[in-house]
């Protein structure tokens, strides 16, 4: 007997058909005899509802008061997903119990939008699996050491379920989403896109990172840290469908790298059109200056992803660094009444209409003139670079976001990623 958690997305969850589908997927893996943890999303559009309905209501100057509200109200379509499944289960003649993530409890920080999860307590989960029930826990939140609600932050239910196993030490996490697998691209954009029956933890993290849609960022650093063996597979093939057929399907994220895993030089190609980039014009160059600004922006809780300091030229320097561009007006605004003027700094301008696209891929290792490559092919589309970050197994350009789709198109035909490893 294996102790498998399941997590369902909210397009899994999106209707009372759906969430009986689901039912049905997770009554059959019980009945094979295995223990079930189910984390479901909250169902397709619930959350862009409620948060829509605080906008409306919204302070001028949002709060830490009014950001607890945020997660307050955030973690009940969680719970409503999750107490309908827990009723969905029960009419297949499966005992089932949902728990709401503070009933767990799960433990976090006390960011609101945005907390960690700092421990599980998995002992009321472990009573009811041995008495042969079906667990559901709601995914995308938590309680701080105060019990205050907390949610874990958009895709946040990736997360839990992946964190969850990793307290429970599961068997497997498989990850049920609205696409079969993982993709060299997006498919929308590349119909040419292929499936990958593997890909590598490392090469997941980056791509996560890096604006792939398939799983949320913080889920793959918990598998990775925990080694928890995960796969993504859609939830959208028959319920009915073999076991052990639908445990072999959609993409394995594997912690072991193999040869055929060489062959392939460029694995995928990932982009994000969230990103906004700031720069900070005439910085003092001196010792502490990267310090002053980005401390600034990280005690407010925004993080910072590609970063770079020009050449000082008559002691001066230009700053400049991308955020999510939800974070960009909050960030400029922050730069403008306190960053600048303690820093003697000339200006700070920005650019919310720009996109980051990726290459990844852990042949790249081994291999010599990938990112010169990738230059060479942005430039012959005359799509002009912004900015340039790498790492061992990656590289990523910022450019103009209105060249996003060409760039992945092009880019993908380069590295010949329509065309399966031998």
């Amino acid at each position: 007997m294996a102790l498998i958690v399941h997590k369902y997305g909210g397009t899994s969850m999106g209707s009372p058909e759906r969430i009986r589908n689901v039912a049905k997927r997770v009554a059959k893996w019980a009945r094979a005899g295995h223990q079930m943890v189910v984390v479901p999303s909250a169902m397709s559009g619930e959350t862009n509802r409620l948060l829509g309905l605080a906008k409306e209501l919204a302070p001028s100057r949002a709060t830490e008061a009014y950001y607890r509200e945020l997660d307050m109200l955030a973690a009940t379509g969680e719970q409503a997903s999750s107490a309908l499944l827990a009723i969905a289960l029960q009419a297949e003649n499966m005992e089932s119990v949902s728990y709401a993530g503070w009933q767990v409890p799960i433990r976090t920080d006390s960011s609101y939008t945005k907390a960690r999860i700092e421990s599980i307590d998995d002992q009321r989960v472990r009573a009811d699996l041995a008495a042969g029930k079906v667990v559901i826990v709601t995914g995308f939140q938590g309680m701080d050491d105060e019990g205050n609600i907390t949610t874990l932050g958009r895709g946040g239910s990736d997360t839990s379920a992946v964190a969850v196993a990793a307290a429970m030490k599961a068997d497997e996490c498989l990850i049920y989403t609205d696409v079969d697998g993982v993709y060299t691209t997006d498919p929308r954009v590349v119909p040419e896109a292929r499936r990958l029956l593997t890909v590598s933890f490392e090469e997941m993290l980056e791509m996560a990172s890096l604006g792939s849609k398939v799983l949320q960022i913080r889920s793959v650093e918990f598998a990775g840290k925990y080694k928890v063996p995960m796969r993504v597979l859609s939830s959208f093939t028959p319920w009915d469908i073999d076991i052990h057929e639908e445990a072999k399907s959609g993409t394995l994220i594997t912690f072991e790298e193999d040869e055929k895993m060489e062959q392939a030089v460029v694995s995928g190609i990932a982009f994000n059109r969230d990103e906004a980039k700031i720069s900070v014009l005439g910085v003092p160059d001196k010792p502490g200056i990267a310090f002053q600004i980005l401390g600034a922006v990280a005690d407010a809780n925004i993080e910072v992803d590609v970063i770079i300091q020009n050449v000082s030229k008559d002691g001066k320097t230009d700053f400049s660094f991308t955020v999510n561009r939800g974070d960009y007006a909050r960030t400029m605004e922050l730069l403008k009444e306190k960053v600048v003027p303690e820093l003697g700094a000339q200006e700070v301008v920005g650019d919310a209409k720009i996109a980051k696209v990726s290459i990844v891929g852990i042949g790249m290792r081994s291999h010599v003139g990938v990112a010169s490559k990738m230059f060479r092919t942005l430039s012959e589309e005359g799509i002009n670079i912004q900015m340039i970050s790498t790492s061992e197994i990656k590289t990523s350009v910022v450019i103009d976001e209105k060249y996003v789709e060409l760039a992945v198109r092009c880019l993908h035909k380069a590295f010949a990623l329509d065309q399966a490893v031998a």
